[in-house]
């Protein structure tokens, strides 16, 4: 089923274009300072090298600005300069070349100062992301007992500034760490204009919590058709919010990243050990490099009654019984192999698939 997305404009940060007629874009953050250009820079290959495609930096001041000009030079996806509090850091950071300001309403509201960064945003051709959050409301506005229309108000009081000067170069954020006022925030605002929308829950927690959370909130809204990119906060290494953020974007069937592995959830007809042999399964595909991005189901079931018959969809899969399994290709059974030679036989299935048109 393809989800008919929510009718934007486009904004292009660096080489990445932001909309609803290109793929739903993956974000992440340093959490290292940016001031440490070798430790920056290496945690932004790294998060490259897991499937980010815009990374956000802190710059807390002066010299974090100017290391985004050596950074570049190292790496190669889009920046975006996380600026609060001090409008002069988002100009540095446009002269240094970033590819992308975020500015807190919250923060920085003063119209001499934005004409300043409208100004030379404009000059270089940068856009910029307008992120209310939850937590840092402007001066002047009450959450209230509906945080989301708060911030939505919020946010379309000071987004008209930036009409009035004819700067529409720009993407919308509104997070919350709650779920509902999330969700609620992003789909009103939907309503009310056609710029593009980076969805996230804020300060969802650590892995445990946040994974859920944002889940939830991102992936109720991306079945809505809203969000044009989308990042996991996620308390830890910012690795797993990209591979939260990829789980998501195939679970709502928004993108592909390669074969995904459904499995039954186990019970007293097992007979083998299910867990291990899934484990391996993903660990073996998730380091592959596949030429395609094809999504290929790839089921592993535990006994008959989970076997082709509930997973008939999938392309790829196997049913076991004693020490022994079987494997089907859209619920015909191919051939039957011993447990021991399992994941073998599918991942040499699974290459086949991939390098097939």
């Amino acid at each position: 089923m393809k989800i008919k997305r929510r009718k934007t404009r486009t904004v292009t940060v660096g080489n990445v274009r932001i909309g609803s007629e290109y793929p739903v874009s993956i974000q992440s953050m340093t959490n290292t300072d940016t001031k440490d250009i070798s430790s920056t820079a290496g945690q932004i290959k790294v998060l490259e090298d897991a499937g980010c495609e815009l990374v956000r930096l802190a710059i807390k001041d002066e010299e974090a600005a100017k290391a985004i000009g050596q950074i570049k030079k190292e790496t190669t996806i889009p920046l975006i300069a996380d600026i609060h509090f001090d409008y002069k850091l988002a100009l540095s950071s446009i002269k240094y070349g970033a590819d992308k300001i975020r500015i807190n309403p919250g923060n920085i509201s003063k119209t001499n100062e934005l004409d300043e960064i409208i100004s030379l945003a404009s000059e270089k051709g940068i856009p910029l992301r307008i992120g209310v959050n939850s937590g840092s409301l402007p001066q002047g506005v009450s959450a209230g007992s509906d945080l989301a229309s708060s911030m939505v108000d919020s946010l379309l009081r000071y987004l008209e500034y930036f009409q009035k000067k004819n700067f529409n170069d720009i993407v919308l954020s509104l997070k919350a760490s709650g779920v509902p006022a999330t969700v609620k925030a992003y789909r009103e605002i939907s309503e009310k204009c056609d710029y593009p929308l980076h969805l996230g829950v804020t300060a969802a927690g650590s892995p445990h919590s946040g994974i859920v959370k944002s889940s939830i909130g991102i992936g109720a809204l991306l079945l809505d058709g809203i969000g044009d990119t989308i990042r996991v906060s996620l308390t830890g290494d910012p690795e797993r919010e990209v591979e939260t953020a990829k789980r998501i974007l195939a679970s709502t069937l928004m993108r592909s990243f390669g074969p995904e592995v459904i499995a039954c959830p186990t019970c007293g007809r097992c007979q083998i050990d299910l867990i291990s042999l899934v484990e391996d399964l993903e660990k073996k595909i998730n380091s592959r490099k596949f030429s395609s991005e094809k999504a290929l189901v790839i089921a592993i079931m535990g006994c008959e009654v989970n076997g082709p018959g509930e997973a008939k969809e999938a392309d790829i899969g196997i049913a076991f019984g004693k020490d022994r399994g079987a494997i089907f290709k859209k619920g015909k059974i191919v051939k039957t192999v011993q447990a021991k030679d399992a994941i073998k036989e599918l991942l040499d299935l699974i290459d086949k698939e991939m390098c097939s048109d």
